[in-house]
C-alpha cells in the first residue's frame, strides 16, 4: 500500500511537552527501584564506606557528563529516534540499525520487563497474594508466578494508556516523577533527622580501604557475612566495575528524552536543558540517598541487608516496622513511573528505524491519537516474554555493558561531527568539550574491560546479541530494497 502524500490526513507528532515534562522524562526514567537495592551489591564489591560513595559520584559524572554532550548532538538533530539518529549520522545506517535492534531485543525490554518485575516484588509486601512463590502455572519448562503476571498486566496497562496519546503518558510520568523525587527527599532528610543511632564515624573509618567480602550462602541462599579481604590493583578496577553495574543501570534512560524529540516544544533548546536538569538532580539524590544508609546502617548491614533491601533495612531503622510498608509504597510508585517513561520513549526508535525501512513497516505509522501505536504494542509482547525468562540480574550485566558501548560511540560521533560537519548549527555545544567527553571516554572503556573481566559471560552475550543484528540489518536491507 502506498504512502498518502497528503500530509494533512497523515497523523503527525505533536509537539506537546514542556521543558517541565522533558525533565520530569529524564529523572523519572532515572530513577526505578536500583536506589533501594543495589547499594547492598556495591558495597559488597568495594567493602568500604568511601568506595560506596566514589563509585556513585564516578556513575554521577559519568551520567552528566555524557548527558550535557547529547545536548550538543539533540540540538542539532531534534528529531525523533535521538540516539539512532546521532549515531546514522556520525557513523552509517549499520551502526544506527545495531543500536535499534540491541534497543529492541535487550536494552530497552529487558529494563522494561525488571523494573516491572521489581514493581511486583515490592507490592507483595502489600499484598502477599502477587509474590514470586506464589506459582500459578507450572508448564515444566518454565514457572509462571504471580509476580510475573502482575508485571506483564503492569506492561500492558501503561502500553495501553500511551496509545491512547502522549497527553496521558505526561499526566502519568509528571505526576509519578514529581511523588518519587518528593518522597526520596523525605525519606534522606528523615534518615538524618530521625535515626536512633548513627554509624556515620564507625563507617567512615574505612576510608578508601577497598575490600570484598568472604561471605558465604546458606542452604536457603542468603549471604552470611565472614569478614572482608582487602583488594587493590586489577582486583579493585574489576570490583569497581562490577559495583559499577548497579549504579550505571540505576542511572540509566536518562537518553529517553531524545527519542521523543519530536514532541517536545522547542526541542534544540529544551531536550539539552532537560537532559542536564534532570541527571543532575537524580545524581543529588542517589548520592545524598547513600550518605543517608551510611548514617542509619553499619557497613555491613548495607552490604548484607535481606534480599538486598537495603532500603527498606534503613526505613525500619527510621520509622520502625512501619518502614517495611513506607518503601514498598515509594518503589510502587517510583517503578510504575518510571516504566511508563520507559514505554512512552522506546516505541519511537523503532518507529524511526521503520522509516529508514529497517523495521516492521507498521511500526513506523502513527495511530489516530498521533502515537507510534504497533511500535507500543511490540515493545509489550517482547518485554512481556522477558518478564517470563527470570533472568533479571544476567540480563542486567548485558544491558549495561550493551548501553555503555553504544554511549562510548555516540560520544565519539561528537568529535566526528565536529570534523565532517563543521559548519553544522549547534545550538548548544557539548560541555568541557574536548576534554569532559574524552574523560567520559576513558573512565566508560575501563567499566566495559572491567565488566569483561568480572562478568565475561553476561556481558560478551551481550555483544553477541548486539552483533547478531549484523546479518539482520542485511536482510532488512534487501527486502526494502525489493
Amino acid at each position: 500500500m502506498s504512502h498518502t502524500t497528503n500530509t494533512a490526513a497523515t497523523p503527525q507528532f505533536k509537539p506537546t511537552l514542556s521543558l517541565f515534562d522533558a525533565t520530569m522524562i529524564v529523572a523519572g526514567g532515572m530513577i526505578g527501584s536500583g536506589i533501594f537495592i543495589v547499594s547492598s551489591d556495591i558495597t559488597r564489591n568495594v567493602g568500604s564506606a568511601g568506595w560506596l560513595v566514589l563509585v556513585w559520584l564516578i556513575t554521577g559524572f559519568m551520567t552528566i557528563t555524557a548527558a550535557v554532550s547529547y545536548g550538543e548532538l539533540s540540538g542539532m538533530y531534534p528529531k525523533a529516534g535521538g540516539q539512532y539518529v546521532y549515531l546514522k549520522e556520525a557513523y552509517n545506517p549499520l551502526t544506527a540499525f545495531l543500536f535499534g535492534w540491541s534497543f529492541f531485543s535487550v536494552i530497552q525490554t529487558a529494563t522494561i520487563a525488571a523494573v516491572g518485575v521489581a514493581f511486583s516484588r515490592f507490592t507483595a509486601y502489600l499484598i502477599p497474594a502477587v509474590s514470586e512463590t506464589n506459582t500459578l502455572a507450572d508448564l515444566g519448562f518454565i514457572k509462571i508466578s504471580a509476580a510475573q503476571v502482575l508485571a506483564i498486566g503492569m506492561i500492558l496497562f501503561l502500553t495501553y494508556t500511551n496509545t491512547r496519546g502522549v497527553k496521558g503518558g505526561k499526566i502519568i510520568q509528571s505526576t509519578f516523577t514529581v511523588t518519587k523525587l518528593l518522597s526520596l527527599f523525605g525519606l534522606i532528610v528523615f534518615g538524618f533527622l530521625l535515626a536512633k543511632q548513627s554509624f556515620w564515624s564507625e563507617n567512615w573509618q574505612t576510608g578508601l580501604a577497598a575490600a570484598q567480602d568472604l561471605g558465604t550462602k546458606d542452604a536457603t541462599g542468603a549471604l552470611i557475612p565472614t569478614g572482608w579481604q582487602p583488594i587493590s590493583g586489577g582486583v579493585l578496577i574489576g570490583a569497581v566495575a562490577a559495583a559499577m553495574v548497579g549504579s550505571i543501570f540505576s542511572s540509566d534512560s536518562w537518553n529517553n528524552v531524545t527519542f521523543i524529540a519530536g514532541e517536545i516544544k522547542n526541542p534544540r533548546r529544551n531536550i539539552g536543558l532537560s537532559l542536564f536538569l534532570g541527571t543532575t538532580i537524580v545524581t543529588i539524590i542517589y548520592i545524598t540517598a547513600n550518605l543517608m544508609y551510611l548514617h542509619v546502617l553499619p557497613l555491613n548491614e548495607i552490604a548484607f541487608a535481606k534480599n538486598d533491601r537495603v532500603a527498606i533495612t534503613a526505613a525500619n531503622a527510621i520509622f520502625g516496622n512501619a518502614g517495611t510498608i513506607v518503601i514498598a509504597v515509594m518503589i510502587m510508585i517510583s517503578t510504575f513511573g518510571c516504566n511508563n517513561g520507559l514505554i512512552l520513549a522506546g516505541a519511537r526508535v523503532y518507529y524511526t528505524m521503520a522509516k529508514d525501512g529497517l523495521f516492521f513497516k507498521k511500526t513506523g505509522e502513527l495511530n489516530k491519537n498521533a502515537v507510534p501505536a504497533y511500535a507500543l504494542w511490540i515493545q509489550a509482547a517482547v518485554a512481556s516474554i522477558l518478564c517470563l525468562s527470570g533472568k533479571y540480574g544476567d540480563l542486567l550485566t548485558m544491558v549495561s555493558f550493551i548501553v555503555v558501548i553504544f554511549y562510548i560511540l555516540t560520544i565519539i560521533g561528537i568529535f566526528i561531527l565536529r570534523k565532517k560537519r563543521p559548519d553544522a548549527e549547534r545550538p548548544y555545544k557539548a560541555f568541557g568539550y574536548p576534554v569532559l567527553p574524552a574523560v567520559y571516554i576513558v573512565l566508560a572503556l575501563l567499566f566495559c574491560s572491567g565488566l569483561v573481566w568480572a562478568s565475561p559471560t553476561y556481558s560478551l552475550w551481550g555483544l553477541a546479541i548486539t552483533l547478531a543484528g549484523i546479518p539482520l540489518y542485511f536482510i532488512a536491507l534487501g527486502s526494502k530494497n525489493k
